[in-house]
């Protein structure tokens, strides 16, 4: 079996990695709870940028989170179609989850829904990322492991999708997006936990793109598109704070309707 080593970077790739899953938890919840406060289009845009912040949020954890991944023995590379579909997967069955909660008339039976249908998008982000690495040798897994991160995955985004439903305050939210960030990174490396592999020396090229070549620059995209996001849904007004504004302008107009005519009656002629 092949020495695997989860930080060769020291602590850089877990730190990063658990702020990407923070910051895309907390965007997608604040998103998440601007939808449940809005109706037609607006709410339907906005769960869809929930789905791709806590999608590309996910993500960007797991690859930050490879970055630091080798085994001694052999050099890795990664199948870019299938890392793009890792991608996708993320985005599209989370995002299922989320519109599962959005327009769910029963909450609970939502949450239910919601949760078990984003913790499996979760997981299977993660297996077909990693089905998606290259190396001289064979991966196997401990399947008891693996049921137990599906298990983590699942109560992770059972409870941050709770969160949205009962949490508005931005400091719960940030408080909850911690907590949500640390669970979708005990997930990933329960899943690395579960990993072994058989390495078989060769001196063939591996085909696929190195993480640096392909893995390191779309994180960074990823990263800059949940900072840029982020910022725009700060920058928004709430529906509270579109009501008071609405409410602030009307004073004004109905003093202006309500204001007396100023202007002169014709005198009354004089009756001979």
């Amino acid at each position: 079996m092949g020495h695997l080593d989860h930080a060769t970077f020291g602590w850089l790739t877990p730190v990063l990695s658990y702020a990407m899953a923070c910051i895309g938890a907390a965007l997608g919840l604040r998103c998440t709870v601007r939808a449940l406060g809005a109706y037609g289009r607006s709410r339907r845009n906005w769960l869809l940028t929930a789905a791709s912040a806590i999608g590309t949020g996910i993500w960007t954890m797991h690859f930050v989170a490879m970055l630091g991944f080798g085994v001694r023995g052999t050099d890795i590379r990664y199948d870019v179609p299938l890392t793009v579909l890792s991608l996708l997967v993320a985005i599209v069955v989370v995002g299922a989850g989320v519109f599962a909660v959005g327009y769910g008339r029963d909450r609970g039976r939502a949450l239910v829904l919601g949760g078990l249908t984003t913790g499996l998008g979760v997981a299977s982000m993660h297996y077909l990322g990693m089905a998606a690495l290259r190396l001289h040798g064979e991966v196997s897994y401990e399947p008891l492991l693996v049921g137990v991160s599906v298990a983590i995955a699942v109560v992770a985004a059972t409870a941050a999708l709770w969160a949205a439903l009962n949490i508005s305050s931005p400091a719960a939210v940030a408080v909850a997006s911690l907590v949500m960030g640390g669970a979708v990174s005990s997930m990933h490396y329960t899943g690395m936990t579960a990993v072994g592999v058989h390495v078989t020396p060769s001196g063939q090229a591996l085909p696929g793109a190195t993480a640096m070549q392909f893995v390191f620059p779309l994180a960074v995209g990823l990263g800059s598109y949940l900072f840029l996001t982020s910022a725009f849904v700060a920058l928004s007004p709430t529906a509270d704070e579109r009501e008071a504004s609405a409410s602030a302008q009307r004073p004004g107009e109905n003093d202006l309707s309500s204001t007396p005519s100023t202007s002169p009656t014709p005198p009354t002629s004089a009756v001979p």
